[in-house]
């Protein structure tokens, strides 16, 4: 490792400094773009919550899209508000908060990474166990609602291992004694939609669970999205890759660019208590 510089022999002008002013401004503003951006998402979670019933709220508080930004958001304030304050005032203390905060969810990104790879099969219960979760919540959510039909659209897919996994849902569920209208349905989002068609038939999936496979293969998507996601995922290693790698960019450069103005406000310091002590006692 590469010595730092040693103190001069004698004292430098008051106007030198050995804190950068790229190094500080930069890590500054990089902290501001976040932390406005925190500000954002935790403005727009609490804007969505505020818009849900209660009883909806508490029924899929886990996997509610609005607490999620919310938590984000608020966690991103803190770490950058700790990097904004800390550069700007050259606080060494909050420079380290802020260093060793990314560096702990660096660590936990690349251990979460590392952990689904290697364990892929138990990675793969728990998303089945989230969106079995996320099918008897269905109705109770409306912004889980979109966020299914948006994922079941987009991968062409009904249900987590097929389609008949809608009758976990209470108002889709196929047993005789169920007497909601939907009963045996599935979402419209699971229908196959033609492109020509100008107004989407929300109806279109109704008693579809009665139906064999082949029957219903001919107006619903029947296979899951779990296997959908996993050969989306195979097939687009490359593409997680570079999310992956555009995550872990700014956290490093950040984490580099703490430690590089923390090691040059000790600097500072001893230089200007090199040169008090060389003041009071020029002979020294």
């Amino acid at each position: 490792m590469a010595k730092r510089a040693a103190l001069p022999a004698g004292p430098l002008g008051d106007d030198f400094s050995f804190v950068s002013p790229v190094a500080k401004y930069v890590l500054f503003f990089f902290n501001l773009l976040f932390w406005v951006i925190s500000m954002v998402m935790v403005a727009v979670g609490v804007y969505a919550r505020l818009l849900k019933h209660a009883e909806a709220a508490m029924a899929c508080l886990a996997v509610d899209p609005a607490i999620l930004l919310i938590v984000v958001g608020v966690l991103t304030f803190l770490i950058t508000f700790c990097g904004c304050v800390g550069s700007l005032r050259e606080n060494i203390c909050l420079l380290q908060v802020f260093s060793v905060c990314l560096t702990i969810i660096f660590l936990l990104q690349l251990a979460a990474g590392a952990l689904g790879f290697v364990f892929s099969d138990k990675a793969r219960e728990k998303v089945s166990e989230i969106i079995n979760g996320a099918i008897v919540h269905y109705r109770d959510d409306l912004d889980l609602q979109n966020l299914i039909d948006f994922g079941q659209k987009e991968f062409s897919c009904c249900g987590g291992v097929s389609y008949k996994d809608w009758s976990q849902n209470m108002y889709f569920n196929c047993t005789a004694t169920n007497p909601s209208r939907e009963r045996c349905s599935v979402p419209f989002s699971c229908c196959l939609h033609d492109a020509d068609q100008a107004v989407i038939n929300t109806m279109c999936g109704h008693g579809m669970q009665a139906r064999s496979y082949l029957e219903a293969s001919a107006f619903i998507h029947t296979n899951g999205c779990i296997d959908k996601l996993v050969n989306w995922t195979h097939s687009n290693l490359f593409l997680l890759g570079g999310v992956a790698l555009g995550l872990a960019l700014p956290q490093l450069v950040g984490i580099v660019l703490a430690r590089l103005l923390i090691n040059q406000i000790r600097d500072q310091i001893k230089l200007q208590l090199y040169n008090q002590q060389h003041r009071a006692d020029p002979w020294s």
